[in-house]
């Protein structure tokens, strides 16, 4: 088997360092837009569960890559269409993350989501 290089996954020019922004940014910013967001859409459990495959260690490496470019799309304030248009604010983060989901469906496991299901829990007891 070949062994993968970084550029592997992120393509020609990217560093192990752009990874590790990347993953630190959605790592800071999920939690505060996922509880701003999460009772207007009605994939959060999805979301959640993504995130919690992202950061398992056991997860191969290019379905975190994957993931995590997609809940950075999610988190980042510079969107195809603004979140704040209502109706449509989040048709193209919930297209994002959910072809990431669809491909990458095999690794996201029950316990992921199971992490999801208790933040859900455990932000709406709040």
């Amino acid at each position: 088997m070949k062994s993968m290089k970084f550029g592997d996954v992120f393509g020609p020019g990217s560093t192990p360092e752009d990874e590790a922004s990347r993953a630190e940014r959605v790592r800071r910013g999920f939690w505060k837009k996922f509880r701003a967001t999460a009772r207007h859409i009605p994939f959060a459990e999805d979301v959640a569960a993504a995130y919690f495959c992202a950061f398992d260690t056991n997860t191969p490496l290019k379905v975190r890559a994957t993931l995590i470019g997609a809940l950075a799309y999610f988190i980042l304030p510079v969107d195809a269409v603004p979140d704040f248009l209502i109706g449509l604010g989040f048709a193209d983060d919930a297209t994002v993350l959910m072809t990431a989901l669809t491909l990458l469906r095999g690794h996201v496991t029950p316990l992921h989501y199971e992490a999801a299901r208790r933040a859900l829990e455990k932000d709406a007891a709040a």
